[in-house]
């Protein structure tokens, strides 16, 4: 389980998060939405162990995130950056292995046969193909493939994901959050991620935490969340709310300002 309590984050002395309080359940998909400059990954790096609050308490499993030892922690927590992976002169299955590291001894070796594990990561992000391919040989879409094929090989139990969809094109988008929403709920996995795109956060996240200027909006199901009140509150923009005609899901339909 994911809690904060109280947390407060001051950055150059200016709070960018005040005291939010939540709990989220595992097993679940959760969305973290809101404007910029909100707060969103600055809540991510809390909840990874990088940062710490400047006050109250964010934990994983009652400890809190921040004194895990970074290599404990990478055993069962991943996080995808925004943007991916930088260009390097590795191959994309060299990067791939690099994802086995916190269950590797100090000679690089370990129990585990990570072979299996690579080549479906690989099938799973399309990526097969690519495998010999250098990185800086790879469009922005498929370097962001690569990084979260190097997540899946890690085998986590908690994945954050820092806008994930940043590079993709709708085809690779939709492929990408299939990918992840499969998974998770395959592996009964805890999800955690930032997302921009109010509807694919409505189709994919089983839960929504806005927040807006440092603080906690609304937390509730897609459903609760996906309404043209909080949306104008939040993000100041006006909009009507249908439902999909496939899957019943919650979709925001912006409403120009000007003239029609």
């Amino acid at each position: 389980m994911i809690e904060a309590k109280a947390v407060t984050k001051l950055i150059d002395g200016r709070p960018v998060l005040s005291g939010i309080s939540f709990q989220m359940p595992e097993g679940a998909m959760y969305g973290i939405i809101g404007p910029n400059g909100a707060g969103k990954s600055t809540l991510l790096r809390l909840m990874s162990g990088v940062d710490a609050p400047t006050e109250g308490s964010l934990t994983l499993h009652g400890k809190a995130a921040s004194s895990y030892g970074r290599k404990e922690l990478a055993r069962w927590l991943a996080v995808l950056q925004q943007g991916g992976l930088d260009p390097a002169g590795f191959t994309v299955k060299e990067v791939l292995a690099m994802g086995r590291y916190p269950f590797q001894n100090w000679l690089g070796e370990e129990k585990k046969d990570a072979e299996p594990i690579i080549a479906d990561a690989l099938r799973l992000m399309g990526l097969t193909a690519l495998a010999e391919r250098k990185l800086d040989q790879l469009s922005g879409g498929e370097r962001q493939r690569v990084a979260l094929a190097k997540v899946m090989v890690q085998e986590p139990q908690l994945l954050l994901l820092d806008e994930p969809t940043t590079f993709l094109d709708i085809g690779y988008q939709v492929s990408l959050l299939d990918t992840v929403k499969q998974w998770q709920q395959e592996k009964k996995l805890t999800v955690v991620a930032v997302l921009h795109d109010l509807n694919l956060a409505a189709h994919y996240c089983d839960f929504l935490l806005v927040l807006n200027q440092g603080r906690i909006e609304a937390f509730g199901r897609p459903e609760q969340i996906i309404e043209p009140e909080l949306i104008a509150q939040v993000y100041g923009a006006k909009g009507v709310v249908v439902r999909h005609p496939v899957t019943g899901v919650p979709q925001l339909l912006l409403q120009p300002s000007g003239p029609g």
